[in-house]
């Protein structure tokens, strides 16, 4: 992890420091997730969203009428193992 040297007014810091304490988090923690938003997000982010993009261009549907069985009839089917 790099370091960054930043130029702050002490009386922002100060502030920044208590409502950091006040919250459980640090300033810097702050900083790092301000920034990771701002530059695009995590990797995780990056892959939900790749996730939702594709998705969104997929043509697979449950048909017009939509889903037509419920969730018990998928166990009132002929081979299903009852005794597991």
């Amino acid at each position: 992890m790099a370091n960054l040297t930043v130029t702050v007014d002490e009386r922002l810091l100060k502030r920044a420091r208590i409502k950091a304490i006040e919250q459980g988090t640090s300033v810097n923690r702050v900083v790092s997730e301000y920034l990771e938003a701002w530059a695009g997000g995590t990797a995780a982010q990056e892959a939900l969203g790749g996730f939702v993009e594709l998705a969104a261009a997929s043509e697979a549907s449950s048909g017009p009428e939509g889903r037509t069985w419920r969730r018990h009839d998928l166990y009132d089917r002929p081979g299903y193992l009852r005794d597991r």
